[in-house]
C-alpha cells in the first residue's frame, strides 16, 4: 500500500504538522503522562495513513524540544520531568471556559511585527535583538470578557508566525500545534486594573486582577512570552503535585 503526505481537509496543515499537535496535546494535557511509550513508527503510519519518514520527521521534532526521549530498539516515551516540582499546565483557555459550561470565542486586539527593544529582549530571554510579532487579544466567556492576552513571538525560532493573522485562533494553541516546548517559566502576581486593562476586561479601574506572566523555550531557543490577566474573581490556579523522590 503506498501513503503520501496530504494536506488536511481543514486546512490545518501537513500530515506532518497534524502527528505533532496531536501527540505533543497528549503529553501537555496529560493524557500521556512521563514513561507513556509512544506507538512505534509503523503503528503510527498506519494511523495517519503516511509514510515512516513523515511519522520520523514528526519524532525527531519531539524528541528535540525534549518532550519525548528516543530508545533504540526500545522505541519512544513521554519524557521525565527534570525535577518534581508544582507546574502550571500551558493549557487552551478554550478548555477552561467550555468546561465552565459556556461559550468561547477569541478577539485579535492588536497585532505589531517590529523590532525588539530592550524590555522585549529581557522579557524573552534574547541576547540581541532581532524581529518579533506582537500580539493583544481577548478571550471571552459567553458574552463577558474572560483574559487579556498580550503575546510576544520571537520570529527567529517562528518564522512561520509572521504571515499568521491570529484573527480567528490564539496564538497559544497554534504555537503548540506547531512547536514543542521543552521549558516554561511561570510568574503569577496580583495588580490592579489600569485604564486600558479595565477598558479591555470591562471592570472598574483599580478592580483587582491576576497575571500570569509565561516565557517559554523550544531546545533552548526562546519562543515566546505571554502575559495573562484575568478579573480576580473569575480565575483559580491549581497545582497538583506529589512529594519529591530525592
Amino acid at each position: 500500500m503506498s501513503t503520501v503526505e496530504t494536506v488536511d481537509a481543514d486546512g490545518g496543515g501537513s500530515l506532518h504538522q497534524r502527528i505533532l499537535s496531536d501527540i505533543s496535546e497528549k503529553i501537555l494535557s496529560g493524557a500521556w503522562a512521563p514513561g507513556h511509550r509512544i506507538p512505534f513508527e509503523h503503528e503510527l503510519t498506519t494511523e495517519y495513513n503516511c509514510s515512516r519518514m513523515t511519522v520520523n520527521k514528526a519524532l525527531s521534532q519531539l524528541a528535540k524540544a525534549g518532550l519525548i526521549e528516543r530508545r533504540r530498539r526500545s522505541g519512544s516515551f513521554v519524557r521525565q520531568p527534570r525535577s518534581q516540582a508544582a507546574v502550571l499546565e500551558l493549557h487552551d483557555i478554550r478548555i477552561e471556559v467550555e468546561a465552565l459550561g459556556l461559550a468561547y470565542h477569541y478577539e485579535r486586539l492588536k497585532r505589531l511585527k517590529r523590532r525588539s527593544n530592550a524590555e522585549d529582549r529581557a522579557l524573552l530571554g534574547l541576547s540581541a535583538a532581532g524581529s518579533l510579532l506582537w500580539i493583544e487579544g481577548l478571550h471571552f466567556a459567553g458574552e463577558r470578557p474572560f483574559a487579556l492576552e498580550q503575546r510576544l513571538i520571537n520570529l527567529s525560532a517562528v518564522p512561520e508566525a509572521r504571515d499568521e493573522e491570529f484573527r480567528e485562533i490564539a496564538a497559544g494553541p497554534w504555537l503548540i500545534g506547531r512547536v514543542p516546548w521543552s521549558e516554561a517559566e511561570h510568574r503569577i502576581r496580583a495588580m490592579a486594573a489600569d485604564e486600558s486593562v479595565a477598558d479591555a476586561l470591562d471592570i472598574d479601574p483599580g478592580a483587582p486582577c491576576l497575571v500570569v506572566e509565561r516565557r517559554t523555550w523550544s531546545a533552548e531557543h526562546p519562543v515566546t512570552h505571554v502575559r495573562f490577566v484575568y478579573p480576580a474573581e473569575s480565575h483559580t490556579l491549581v497545582a497538583r503535585f506529589t512529594p519529591s523522590q530525592g
